[in-house]
């Protein structure tokens, strides 16, 4: 089990899916990359940072203007506090070449963190999705090293061009599956706290923010924290938040402008 030890305040956020069709979204979340910048020690982005990536080259030889922009803001961030970036279902592709370009760190979840508040399990969440076989069958293939390299080798274009297709499918398959199937699978939970000795996991990825109480196996009481997705663009009411991190304990933050 990987471990990382972040003393002082930590705040951790997930799911910002920053794109182009997302300018709104951006601005919130540079805001509170500001706010973490002057109240934080430390700053992890746990997954789905971006909506899509398709390598690191596509964002340090010639950016769009919204990637630009991200990575000057990113940058800024990790000159002032440790920026830690986890990787998610979306941007799974993202290497140390960008972590190098910007300052920041590649962080391998799951995770245990010492922290002032104890020691807490933390992952993207979407490899506790157990019951979605299909979409575990997926990340393995797209996880595989060899995979990943001889996709990184063909052109932007083709590489654009793929992704595409693969998010269109994605949204499709969502919409015959129930949301049990796509909600974090219990059992696996349980595992996984008790395989990192923890009683409490932080994820992101299911996007469905809450605190729940839980009961293991051994009758100890454990507690999962699911970060929110980020959304100001295209959601009813604009939503946003992190979770902060310190001697006090673990408290959930909406943005200001939620």
């Amino acid at each position: 089990m990987n471990k990382q030890a972040l003393r002082g305040t930590v705040w951790i956020a997930s799911d910002i899916h920053l794109g182009e069709a997302v300018p709104k979204t951006a601005l919130a979340f540079y805001d509170f990359l500001e706010l973490a910048r002057r109240h934080a020690d430390a700053l992890i982005l746990c997954g789905d940072l971006f909506d899509a990536w398709i390598g690191d080259d596509h964002a340090l030889r010639d950016p769009p203007g919204w990637l630009a922009g991200a990575q000057a803001e990113l940058r800024a961030t990790a000159q002032a506090i440790p920026l830690w970036l986890a990787h998610g279902n979306r941007d799974f592709l993202m290497g140390r070449a960008l972590a190098d370009a910007l300052g920041a760190r590649l962080l391998d979840t799951p995770t245990v963190l010492h922290t002032d508040a104890g020691p807490i399990l933390l992952a993207h969440g979407d490899e506790y999705c157990t019951d979605d076989l299909a979409y575990q069958r997926f990340r393995r293939i797209v996880r595989t090293p060899w995979i990943q390299k001889a996709f990184l080798a063909l052109p932007l274009g083709v590489r654009r061009a793929i992704a595409a297709r693969a998010r269109a499918r994605s949204r499709q398959a969502r919409r015959t599956k129930t949301m049990a199937i796509m909600d974090v699978n219990p059992a696996a939970i349980g595992q996984a706290l008790r395989a990192a000795g923890c009683q409490t996991l932080i994820h992101g990825h299911t996007h469905r923010p809450a605190l729940h109480a839980l009961t293991l196996d051994d009758g100890r009481t454990a507690r999962r924290y699911v970060l929110p997705d980020w959304d100001f663009d295209h959601a009813a009411a604009p939503r946003g938040g992190w979770i902060e991190i310190d001697a006090a304990g673990i408290r959930a933050s909406e943005h200001p402008q939620s």
